[in-house]
């Protein structure tokens, strides 16, 4: 993790919409979403399945099968990314923003040695000869821990682990030295040793370049070995984002507490069952009246099944959409924790 937290973001996202056309209409996937990632910030994105995490990715670079961003602006550098054209966005693809999806195996062109494909995405934006890409792609392949990457250079995928694929997806993404980098769901599938390989690499990376990562993932000990900063989604709206330290200690909205209540830990009694949050993620074809969460949240009130809740600051930069955080009539905030009721 970094300290610079106060630098200007080199994202920023701001109130953005993404719209899918299904069979039964018209979904909203993502509702008026708004953060930033600063140069040499982690930003991790977290929520349940469906909560709208990786479509916010994907609509960073505009990668949205079936999907259209339909409102509120994507900003890198001050350019609005919803508004490039095609050969704009594909310089920005690789070049300045790079991607590391969460299934290297179909990621990966499987009829193409991994060398190959690393050597592409550094002469799609470089212009420089094979053999130099070749040597380049050996030098990226060592860097993310491959053994003996001058003969596994012309490995296929198949041949390689998982982990060694995640490995390879990571040096396809740094091919030219990327200013963001972001991660799907980079450890999904991979035991925990690896995983934590994985994340070493991630954060080398960052040491030595400079590079800011926007984290998705659902796995909270992650966020907290990671994470400067965290965003945390529930039907496609963010309803908590803070400094990691802040909203792991004291998570100020209750669906954040729930999630961190369902993290084993350590001393989490092997004899019990694990806490869970009774109901499931509401389909975003019909969104609940009022708060998106109240149906599942053990604070609700009447108020919350017809009053949508703002965005409430905390100070700090923190936020959380919840009602407990309404400006009282003598101009604080209600305050809503662990320990509320």
């Amino acid at each position: 993790m970094n300290s610079d937290l106060d630098s200007e973001p080199l994202l920023q996202i701001e109130d953005l919409r993404v719209e899918f056309t299904t069979a039964a209409g018209t979904v909203e996937a993502v509702s008026g979403v708004s953060f930033s990632v600063a140069e040499n910030q982690t930003v991790a994105v977290v929520g349940e399945s469906g909560s709208g995490k990786s479509v916010t990715a994907l609509a960073v670079l505009r990668l949205l099968d079936g999907g259209r961003i339909s409102g509120g602006r994507v900003l890198w550098d001050g350019r609005d990314l919803a508004e490039l054209d095609t050969r704009g966005m594909r310089r920005v693809r690789g070049d300045e923003i790079a991607m590391i999806f969460q299934d290297p195996m179909s990621s990966l062109d499987p009829l193409y040695s991994v060398g190959h494909q690393v050597v592409e995405a550094i002469r799609l934006h470089r212009r420089i000869s094979k053999r130099a890409a070749r040597e380049r792609a050996i030098e990226l392949l060592d860097q993310v821990g491959i053994p003996d990457p001058r003969s596994r250079i012309d490995a296929y995928p198949h041949q390689l682990s998982g982990g060694q694929r995640q490995r390879v997806m990571i040096a396809i993404a740094l091919a030219c030295s990327p200013r963001l980098l972001i991660a799907d769901e980079p450890t999904t599938a991979l035991d925990v040793t690896i995983e934590a390989q994985v994340l070493e690499v991630l954060r080398t990376v960052q040491r030595e370049y400079r590079t800011a990562l926007l984290l998705v993932t659902h796995d909270m000990g992650v966020v907290a070995e990671t994470a400067d900063w965290v965003v945390v989604f529930y039907a496609g709206q963010v309803v908590e984002q803070g400094p990691t330290a802040e909203v792991l200690g004291d998570p100020r909205h209750p669906y954040s507490t729930a999630l961190l209540a369902a993290v084993p830990t350590p001393t989490t009694d092997k004899a019990l069952p694990l806490a869970a949050i009774p109901g499931a993620v509401p389909s975003l074809h019909d969104t609940p009246d009022g708060c998106r969460f109240h149906p599942r949240c053990p604070q609700a009130w009447d108020e919350c099944a017809t009053t949508t809740p703002d965005l409430y600051a905390l100070g700090g930069g923190r936020t959380s959409r919840c009602l407990l955080h309404r400006a009282a009539p003598h101009g604080t905030v209600a305050a809503v924790g662990r320990e509320s009721a």
